[in-house]
């Protein structure tokens, strides 16, 4: 623990993605999505992990069947979520009540109406009994030895409709033994000023008070931090600030924020360095990448482009940066563009092995190249890989290169009622020896591809080992139509690794076939290969 810092150990950060994340349009969670996720939270060090709701589906149903056997969690503790029991019924006979009770979480997080006319609306019952509701269940579920958290689903809404009532519901749950009340800006309307407001008079009721907001209006995080400016000491938000609509309040900026702004030690010792590593890691099991922009942990969140940041950087990185990026897992990157000035080629050569500090000349030459080639339509911002294969050829002589390409060629057939097929020969001497392999695939590209890595696998095995994961696609200069420009960058992996390269050409073929010679040569170069002169 760092100096001075404040360390709140029965601070709760509560993560919701395998459940309220969940809702995310198009995210479909597998059990053993949710298995991995929730051991990749609790390698983050959140202390609760909400699973879902068992007995609402057998998936979730059959996650808490499967963790309790077979997740061993070291810092988290997994809670299930559910609802109030049924109106004018008793919670020891409802059988939803039954499934929390039996899904062997020590935690269950019940959600409650806390908005009049929902009440009145939706569960068509009287505000009497859903204080009825609240108090039963949550007594019930205590004396059956679980704890207890309650959210108040539409709390913000439902405070400013009838303060009156949304306080005695908050005041109701808390004196039947909730540990935490939790107030949800369940539409995400609120905005800062006012969750200050609303949760200071709340607090008013005794009740130790949490917060779970949406981010409808741009302030899910905002607007978590007011709260817990004004006494909240219970963060519920998702990874990835996954969810309905626009998603909930991002869990890990929330925390980052907390423990980096706030100076308050929420994880673990340590653990908030996963967080970029975590962040990614969700994303690939939920297939949904993280926003590049996202804050703390997203690709360019400590990425510089302007050559007048660069220069700074150089004196001194904090002079751009609000925090080390080490902090949170993650690394300041400089982005080479046609922005770039001379300290950004410096930085990002050093950043790469080579010193151009003492050679103004070559600096400059390698700076009116970059500046050139992007008016020509590269981009080497989002193409390192490129770019380091341009910094080796001007500051070694010559551009690394494994083989020598003689021609090359694309067919591409389709007959009617017939899906259409492509087919390449690439013509290429590599190790002394002159090769020539045709190779078939469901586009050009992709038949490209299969022909250039059949002919050079033959020599430099390493080949294999790699593989196209991203292909993307920019027309340039879309006014000229089809004489347009085209730019295609080519994200290329070895299983540990991701480099991608671009190319530019008058087509897309073209532009491709350069992206896909970089990314074999930079990916033999990078693993230490050296080129074959003879076989």
């Amino acid at each position: 623990m760092t100096a001075g810092k404040q360390h709140v150990s029965d601070f709760h950060v509560y993560d919701t993605t395998m459940r309220d994340g969940a809702q995310q349009e198009g995210l479909n969670l597998s059990v053993q999505d949710k298995m991995h996720i929730a051991r990749h939270l609790d390698d983050l060090g959140v202390g609760y992990i909400e699973g879902g709701w068992p007995g609402s589906n057998p998936k979730d149903t059959e996650f808490f069947a499967l963790a309790a056997k077979e997740l061993d969690l070291k810092h988290a503790t997994l809670a299930a979520f559910g609802a109030t029991r049924r109106a004018d019924g008793v919670a020891a006979d409802d059988e939803l009540v039954a499934a929390l009770r039996e899904s062997g979480a020590s935690v269950v997080t019940l959600v409650a109406k806390s908005h009049d006319r929902h009440v009145e609306l939706a569960l068509r019952t009287t505000l009497a009994e859903n204080l009825a509701m609240v108090r039963d269940s949550v007594t019930h579920l205590r004396e059956e030895g679980q704890r207890v958290f309650v959210d108040l689903e539409h709390f913000f809404d439902g405070y400013r409709a009838n303060r009156d009532y949304a306080l005695e519901v908050a005041a109701t749950a808390a004196d039947a033994g909730a540990e935490v009340v939790i107030l949800c800006d369940t539409n995400g309307g609120m905005l800062p000023h006012w969750v200050s407001e609303i949760v200071t008079d709340v607090a008013t009721t005794g009740a130790r008070l949490g917060i779970h907001a949406h981010n409808d209006t741009g302030c899910a995080v905002a607007n978590s931090m007011a709260a817990v400016q004004a006494g909240v000491t219970h963060v519920q938000g998702c990874i990835n600030g996954y969810g309905e609509r626009t998603g909930n309040a991002d869990l890990i900026t929330c925390v980052a924020n907390l423990e980096l702004k706030f100076d308050m030690q929420v994880l673990p010792e340590g653990k908030l360095a996963e967080a970029t590593r975590i962040a990614h890691a969700i994303a690939e099991i939920t297939n949904y990448p993280p926003s590049a922009r996202q804050p703390y942990t997203g690709v360019s969140s400590f990425a510089h482009k302007a050559g007048l940041h660069a220069s700074a950087i150089r004196v001194d990185p904090n002079l751009y940066q609000h925090i080390d990026p080490a902090l949170v897992g993650n690394d300041m990157r400089l982005l080479v563009s046609e922005m770039a000035g001379r300290a950004t080629i410096e930085l990002k050569g050093k950043e790469l092995g080579y010193d151009l500090a003492n050679d103004a000349k070559r600096l400059a030459r390698v700076t009116d190249r970059v500046k050139q080639m992007e008016q020509d339509g590269y981009t080497f911002e989002a193409a390192d890989a490129s770019f380091e294969l341009l910094l080796a050829e001007e500051m070694e002589g010559a551009r690394p290169s494994y083989f020598d390409v003689e021609s090359w060629r694309v067919l591409a057939e389709s007959a009617r009622g017939e899906e259409a097929s492509s087919e390449a020969t690439v013509k290429l001497t590599a190790g002394g020896v002159r090769l020539a392999v045709i190779g078939e695939g469901n586009g050009p590209v992709n038949a490209l591809d299969h022909a250039l890595r059949q002919a050079i696998e033959q020599v430099y095995p390493d080949v294999a080992r790699f593989h196209l994961i991203d292909f993307r696609v920019r027309i340039l200069d879309q006014g000229h139509g089809t004489d347009a420009i085209t730019r295609v960058l080519i994200e290329t992996t070895d299983g540990k690794d991701v480099w991608v390269t671009v190319g530019v050409g008058a087509n897309i073929i073209e532009a491709s076939w350069e992206a896909l010679v970089d990314a074999f040569t930079y990916g033999l170069r990078k693993h230490g290969v050296d080129p074959r002169i003879d076989h």
